[in-house]
């Protein structure tokens, strides 16, 4: 599948559809205390960038990158339409990311994601992208609903 990624200023529906569906999804799967995701108006923070990933008119996927300082970025909002899952998208928009990150002089990624098996996906796809766990970084706290995870790039 073809993508073309591009940055998204999140004033598109379908943009902002999908990132309603994906807090929707990690609201029904973690109490609010361990639910990190961000809001469309948290998105639009100067620090940081929105990616939207789309094949022809559909929007596949979207995820962002949060400056955390000059060589440190956390990947935020992840999240592929469920109609396009299993096709690549998620491993091509991170990557995306990653070239992007390493292209501003960011010299490390780093995440939170859920410990949950819903997530086992995704914590393949980070690991298998070079991700390994690390500890609680910025201001998350330990959470066992919670896994963090790093990469040098």
């Amino acid at each position: 599948m073809t993508l073309r990624i591009m940055p998204d200023d999140l004033s598109g529906e379908r943009t902002r559809t999908l990132i309603a569906a994906h807090l929707a999804g990690m609201a029904a799967q973690s109490p609010p205390e361990s639910c990190h995701a961000l809001d469309v108006d948290a998105l639009r923070a100067p620090d940081i960038t929105v990616w939207s990933a789309w094949h022809g008119d559909d929007l596949v996927a979207v995820g962002a990158m949060k400056a955390l300082d000059a060589e440190r970025g956390e990947l935020k909002s992840m999240r592929v339409d469920d109609r396009f899952r299993g096709t690549g998208a998620g491993r091509a928009l991170l990557r995306h990311i990653t070239a992007e990150a390493q292209r501003r002089g960011i010299r490390s990624l780093w995440l939170e994601t859920g410990s949950e098996a819903e997530f086992v996906p995704a914590r393949r796809l980070y690991a298998s992208e070079g991700f390994v766990e690390c500890g609680p970084f910025e201001d998350y706290r330990p959470d066992p609903l919670s896994v963090f995870m790093t990469r040098e790039i």
